[in-house]
């Protein structure tokens, strides 16, 4: 008997499976990276832009052969030279699909950086570029210009999406790396870049800032949230597709209790969708599920909370509680704020972890909506399960 795999996927890249309803970003995407239109693509994390950014990339690269792709995970990068070696070894592989072109390449078009080069057994798995430090300060123009390079060389155009880019801000040399990419890539015709990442407040500090060099450097996507009436279909077309049933009432409250979060709405639903080893959903399984779901995460949320200052602790008391005015003298008593400079700090301190965001009125709520279930339940006793009563 074959085995059946849950069709919800969290913790990684969602596959074209696994994916629902970004049609309208993936086309003005996909339009504007082929259409060499440089992009910034800012939200919260966990809202599926890897994802988005993936679904993408393949599709061009199937469309379209002239075109090569290139995805930079910056996660791990804690140094100019990780970054441009990185951004080196991708390129030229990413250029071509024999390991003896990547080594005349790198000969060829990085003469003057001497690069050492190793090949393992496995070379797409082993594939290695060392610079040393004073030639990458020397020629680092040459580095930042070399997509463009090879694309005019090749009669190739080249796409190149820069995941986490807001940790190149962490650097110790950031500021004259950051006025070099931006100077060099905005020459570029044959080069499309898209730069995401997951912290949506140092992003839009890179991006949305005049006095910052990446200020306008391209079209500024602000990933929304998927509706409600999506996931539905999406959950029950899931289910039915697994030999599972979830009836609409029921699908529905989990974008609900979720506040359509990706992350936790596919997670939720996996929960769900293992829990109903019958093969119909009932209101107790998604209360389990729920549980299981908010256990799960308990020992992050207890963290987060052990790192935080008491006032901090009391703003978000304040607005799990929907206050409005986190500055007026009543709140501030009331919560233990401190001073309206301790509630503006305090505030710009949960944002930049993104923890809290404004909603579209302009009022702060969290940006976790498990994190929000289990701190109501630990501060104000409330049930995680209010939808299911």
């Amino acid at each position: 008997m074959q085995e059946v795999y849950s069709p919800f996927i969290f913790g990684n890249t969602v596959s074209a499976q696994g994916y629902t309803n970004r049609e309208e970003e993936a086309y003005r995407l996909k339009q504007n990276l082929l259409g060499g239109i440089n992009t910034i693509l800012i939200s919260p994390r966990r809202w599926g832009k890897s994802s988005l950014v993936e679904r993408v990339l393949i599709d061009i690269n199937k469309s379209d052969k002239k075109y090569k792709t290139v995805l930079l995970d910056l996660f791990t990068v804690n140094s100019e030279m990780d970054f441009f070696e990185l951004f080196t070894r991708e390129v030229i592989k990413a250029t071509s699909t024999k390991w003896e072109d990547w080594l005349h390449d790198t000969k060829s078009f990085l003469s003057n950086l001497v690069p050492t080069v190793h090949v393992g057994v496995n070379p797409h798995l082993d594939f290695t570029i060392k610079y040393e430090h004073e030639k990458v300060r020397e020629f680092a123009d040459e580095i930042l210009n070399l997509p463009e390079r090879i694309a005019k060389e090749k009669g190739i155009r080249m796409v190149i999406c820069l995941d986490e880019f807001q940790n190149l801000n962490n650097l110790v040399d950031y500021e004259p790396l950051e006025k070099k990419m931006r100077a060099i890539w905005q020459r570029q015709k044959l080069v499309s870049y898209c730069l995401f990442g997951s912290k949506r407040h140092m992003l839009e500090q890179i991006f949305n800032n005049p006095s910052k060099p990446f200020y306008r450097f391209g079209d500024l996507m602000l990933l929304p949230k998927i509706k409600e009436e999506a996931w539905v279909k999406f959950i029950q077309s899931s289910f039915k597709k697994t030999g599972k049933q979830i009836s609409k009432e029921l699908a529905t409250i989990i974008p609900r209790l979720m506040k359509n979060h990706s992350w936790y709405v596919q997670q939720l639903s996996h929960y769900v969708w293992n829990q109903s080893r019958s093969g119909i959903v009932d209101k107790q399984i998604i209360q389990n599920a729920l549980s299981e779901l908010i256990f799960a995460n308990q020992p992050l949320y207890q963290r987060e909370i052990e790192g935080m200052s008491s006032t901090q602790v009391n703003l978000l008391k304040a607005i799990y509680q929907k206050e409005k005015q986190l500055t007026a003298s009543a709140v501030m008593r009331v919560y233990a704020l401190g001073t309206p400079r301790n509630v503006s700090k305090n505030r710009l301190i949960l944002e930049g972890r993104d923890m809290i965001i404004k909603d579209e009125n302009g009022i702060y709520e969290f940006l976790d909506p498990a994190f929000e279930l289990w701190f109501g339940k630990q501060y104000f006793q409330m049930p995680w399960n209010s939808e299911l009563q």
